[in-house]
């Protein structure tokens, strides 16, 4: 019976064999049926992925993005007289030289460079997250000191964001120092020249209003990087506050033309709080810059009325505005003024021509 058997299998494999060589078509399906349901079997995952692709949330641009930097630095501008502007510091006499046209040429190209490097934008950073965690607890040495101990590990070649500190209970609970705990003992071990132990009242908030009164802000914001982490929590609310009273008064002009002005706009551009800058631009006559704010707004607000409109009819330059001011606005009326008075310079300046 096996072997009946074997031999009807055999039989029928040697027909299928022959009818499939006789009839091209078959033999290329039938040969082709395992590769063939192999693709299908992959372009179905590759659909698959693809929506799944698609379903997931566009990625939110960033600050250190190459293209953010390029138009946060364009906005900025590059003012030599303002960012080389006279500081007070120890009295000397000025210094004179002769220089030839190539030699003036080349200590205008060095004097750019050196205005481009120090407006390089401090870093904004998400505020750090407490640090809670508890490694023992020994409540046998409970009692034994009535003050913390503080151990830190102060040896060379380490980050401070990853140098050990840990900090000893009066209780006997042994635990991570704190992020303020762990600025002040590398402050103690390792100074940093101009940073305070305990800073000043001056970044207290019922002081910041002096300053702000006295338009102080750029010297504000010099102090709070030097004593503050970037992603500190007082560092970050100094910040806001200076970038909001500036725009609550429109003094813009204070930060144009320094490395804080690219924070500024960020923070602006982030809070759908645009409409005080493109004002001031347009009435400087900033036109390029002005639609590069609206550019960074649809860029990082992907989802608003402003970024689809633009999308969809692929407006550029002067429309680009023109299509904020009727969507996302909060004063599209004053914009439209701006944007009057600008064409009306424009076409007076060109009929003078």
């Amino acid at each position: 019976m096996c072997c009946y058997f074997r031999g009807k299998m055999a039989a029928f494999r040697s027909m299928r064999i022959l009818f499939c060589s006789n009839v091209p078509q078959v033999r290329d399906a039938y040969f082709g049926s395992y590769v063939f349901y192999r693709c299908a079997k992959r372009a179905l995952c590759t659909k698959i992925t693809n929506a799944d692709t698609a379903s997931q949330p566009m990625q939110k641009p960033q600050f250190t993005d190459e293209e953010i930097q390029r138009m946060l630095v364009k906005m900025t501008g590059l003012n030599l007289q303002k960012i080389f502007r006279p500081v007070k510091q120890e009295h000397k006499p000025p210094t004179y030289k002769l220089m030839t046209d190539s030699q003036l040429e080349k200590a205008t190209q060095n004097a750019i460079q050196v205005a481009q490097e120090r407006l390089q934008f401090p870093p904004v950073l998400v505020e750090r997250k407490p640090i809670t965690d508890i490694l023992a607890e020994d409540r046998f040495l409970e009692g034994t000191e009535t003050a913390k101990l503080v151990i830190t590990d102060i040896n060379y070649g380490i980050a401070h964001r990853e140098r050990f500190i840990v900090v000893r209970e009066p209780n006997g609970v042994l635990r991570k120092a704190t992020w303020e705990e762990r600025d002040r003992m590398i402050q103690v071990y390792f100074p940093r020249e101009g940073r305070r132990l305990t800073p000043v009242p001056l970044f207290k908030d019922e002081n910041l209003g002096i300053h702000f009164n006295q338009d102080r802000h750029e010297y504000l914001l010099e102090l709070c990087l030097l004593q503050f982490e970037p992603d500190s929590p007082d560092y970050i609310r100094v910040h806001h506050q200076t970038y909001k009273d500036i725009d609550k008064r429109g003094k813009y002009e204070l930060l144009r033309s320094t490395r804080h002005f690219g924070g500024m706009t960020w923070y602006l551009v982030n809070n759908k709080l645009i409409d005080g800058l493109l004002i001031d631009m347009l009435q400087r006559y900033l036109m390029e810059d002005a639609v590069n704010l609206v550019k960074l707004y649809n860029m990082v607000h992907p989802e608003s009325e402003s970024a689809k409109q633009a999308r969809e009819c692929s407006a550029e330059a002067f429309d680009l505005i023109k299509v904020y001011v009727n969507t996302d606005a909060q004063k599209a009326g004053y914009i439209e003024l701006a944007l009057q008075s600008h064409q009306e310079v424009l076409h007076s300046s060109a009929s003078a021509t």
